[in-house]
């Protein structure tokens, strides 16, 4: 078995309402985490672990109500570990929820703390809890982060049994790819357990405490994009089989047996899908240590991720319906509805029904007559109909030939442009989400490119000039118009196309005039140019956006995202 990272560090089994055992880490000059057995009696860690008592460090004492910045109204501390404390807070000028880490500003990682919150703000990636805020002040440091109500930890979700096949494939290809993204631009989690995925009610997994969580408990490691491998290989063994892969039980799961070594997941468990199986053991033996193996171990998120969306594509299982009761069909017998049934020798009565009239000779005559001018009306309208269908003809037949034989102007076609490539535009260097660009024109209204929430509104001046994307259209087209597809309704979003000299423009936006704009207060936009413009990079700039509801991702505010973006040239 491969020697176990930095990253997958020992919790007692928290899964019980009860308070148990919890194991509070400490970081070893060297980056080794310890564990040490306290006896909990407070709540739950935000990432899977409980309070404990016993620190190395004195954490700040603070209690529920203090207010930081006159902003943040701690509520419930959720963890006191080794000098810091973690709090559910609320955000009272945008009233909603958010989580607090603070710690004393002498704390031996203080500094290291802030550097890894800013860092992880700035990559600004959906897939993961957002840093909304990291300041020192008042001999304090505090982290303000995203809390999300609605999604459901994979603690939890392990509680109750194994995944599915399909549900273990969409967690370690979501987490990897994420990962993935996170490690290229410099960042570790190194702290990637049970506790920090969250899955939201829309199937999509959140990582939290990027870079943060290992900051606060001083662990480091010298290869780090293969111990959150490791890690995230834990996450799909423990997905596949309900055990944790380690011998020692943590995050309320059963350890493997003591003296047995790593086993595969689908020799744990019968049924497991033997190609998750086997790419778990890729990342979690990812030393070296199976160079006998067929496959070779996978030492980087990016490598797992590829090797995730090398495999078959697991389809979700069908669903079960519930056969409808046989039905059972029901006579009625005319005089008999609403009333018991007769003896078998009781007689029915018969009701009599009385005879129609006879009709008279001036009746007949009438009907024969009307029946007559009926026919008559129906044959003349039709033969004026088939009339005026053959002018009709006629005249537009002419009327081509008119066309063709005058030398006339042709008629202009509209047709739709292919967009080769797309580029967030952020002249003040601070993009929304630069990762999900492609999404505006993969042809799926389920995809969005979104902004992030901004307090005031609907005009985002002066605090933001804009958000939007440049288009590379492969080739200079007459653009005509666009049609733009957006997220959320109300208010008005207010949108506008340029013509820009490149993927990167070199032209201030202030200097530009736009060649379309609309203000829309639905969920779609139609610009139209008033003479067609011919480039090959077009701007979508947003100044002004709704105020749209919270969700799983991101807070209530102010805030617009673009699903689908088509462009149209006239040729």
């Amino acid at each position: 078995m491969a020697e176990r990272s930095t990253a997958a560090v020992d919790v007692a089994d928290n899964s019980g309402d009860e308070p148990l055992t919890a194991k509070a880490d400490e970081a070893t000059t060297d980056g080794t985490a310890e564990a040490q057995d306290t006896t909990g009696t407070e709540p739950q860690d935000t990432d899977g672990e409980r309070i404990s008592s016993e620190t190395t460090l004195p954490t700040p004492d603070l209690h529920s109500g203090h207010k930081l910045a006159r902003r943040y109204r701690l509520e419930e501390c959720v963890t006191r570990l080794d000098g810091f404390s973690s709090w559910r807070a609320v955000d009272e000028k945008l009233r909603r929820a958010v989580g607090v880490h603070l710690l004393p500003a002498d704390h031996p990682r203080a500094r290291s703390v802030l550097a890894a919150a800013r860092s992880s703000a700035l990559l600004g990636d959906p897939r993961f809890v957002q840093v909304l805020d990291a300041v020192e002040e008042d001999d304090l440091v505090y982290v303000v982060h995203e809390w999300l109500p609605d999604a459901t930890e994979l603690t939890s979700l392990l509680a109750s049994g194994p995944m599915e096949a399909h549900d273990a494939y969409q967690l370690v290809s979501q987490v990897s790819q994420a990962m993935a993204a996170a490690h290229r631009e410099g960042l570790a989690h190194l702290r990637l357990t049970p506790g920090a995925v969250l899955r939201s009610s829309t199937g999509q997994y959140r990582i939290r405490g990027l870079a943060v969580n290992a900051a606060l408990r001083g662990i480091t490691s010298e290869s780090p994009q293969r111990a959150d491998t490791e890690a995230i290989g834990a996450l799909l063994y423990a997905a596949l089989t309900q055990r944790w892969p380690y011998e020692t039980d943590a995050y309320g799961l059963s350890g493997l047996p003591k003296g047995m070594g790593l086993i595969a997941p689908d020799q744990v468990r019968a049924g497991v899908h033997r190609g998750l199986s086997e790419l778990s053991m890729r990342a979690l033996a990812n030393d070296g240590a199976t160079a006998s193996r067929q496959e070779q171990p996978c030492t980087t998120p990016d490598e797992l991720a590829k090797a995730v969306a090398a495999m078959p594509r697991i389809r979700p299982p069908e669903p079960t319906f519930t056969a409808p009761p046989e039905y059972q069909r029901t006579t009625y017998q005319q005089g008999t509805y609403g009333r018991p049934p007769a003896s078998p020798g009781a007689t029915q009565p018969v009701i009599a029904v009385p005879p129609a009239p006879l009709q008279s000779r001036t009746g007949k005559v009438l009907k024969w007559a009307v029946s007559a001018l009926l026919i008559a009306a129906l044959g003349l309208g039709s033969w004026q109909l088939a009339d005026t269908l053959l002018h009709r003809d006629k005249s537009s037949g002419d009327q081509e030939t008119t066309q063709t034989t005058t030398g006339g102007d042709k008629p202009k076609v509209v047709t739709p442009i292919k967009i080769e490539n797309a580029q967030e535009y952020a002249p003040d260097g601070f993009p929304q989400a630069p990762g999900d660009v492609e999404k505006t024109y993969d042809g799926k209204s389920s995809t969005f490119w979104r902004s992030k929430t901004f307090v005031d509104g609907p005009e985002l001046a002066p605090f933001k000039k804009g958000v939007g994307i440049v288009y590379d259209l492969g080739s200079e087209q007459n653009v005509s118009s666009a049609s733009i597809s957006l997220l959320y309704g109300g208010d008005h979003t207010t949108v506008s196309l340029y013509a820009e000299d490149s993927m990167s423009p070199s032209t201030p936006i202030d200097s530009l005039k736009p060649f379309a704009t609309q203000s829309s207060s639905g969920t779609s936009a139609r610009l139209k140019a008033g003479t067609p413009v011919k480039t090959r990079y077009v701007l979508v700039w947003i100044t002004a956006a709704p105020k749209a509801p919270g969700d799983a991702y991101v807070g209530s505010g102010y805030k617009q995202a673009i699903t689908d973006v088509v462009f149209s040239a006239v040729k």
